[in-house]
């Protein structure tokens, strides 16, 4: 049974010891020059990439903006339009109204 539990140990011990070598060497590897290279590259494209759509953002904003202006004009219109045809169909009403009763 000694046997058992000694196979185990060690099994763990050296993956354990193998897992703080790949950690101190991922660490080394992350923390070198090249590295920092590739990090300062990628963080220029990002912010590359956010002004580009940041620009986008602005102009889609900016045609809603104008879709919205344009689409309030047009209810505003037709509002007019409707109230103008309900005050013509009132006075036809009272003028027809007002006809029959002088007859």
């Amino acid at each position: 049974m000694l046997d058992c539990l000694k196979a185990v140990n060690w099994k763990k011990t050296g993956i354990f010891a193998a897992g703080v070598l790949f950690g101190t060497a991922g660490v080394k590897i992350l923390s070198s020059k090249d590295a920092k290279k590739v990090y300062t590259n990628c963080t220029a494209a990002a912010l590359r990439a956010k002004e580009c759509v940041m620009k986008t953002v602005s102009t889609v904003q900016e045609n809603a903006e104008d879709i919205y202006a344009e689409a309030k004009s047009i209810n505003e219109e037709r509002a007019a339009q409707a109230e103008a045809a309900a005050f013509d169909a009132e006075e036809e009403k009272e003028s027809a109204a007002n006809g029959t009763a002088e007859a």
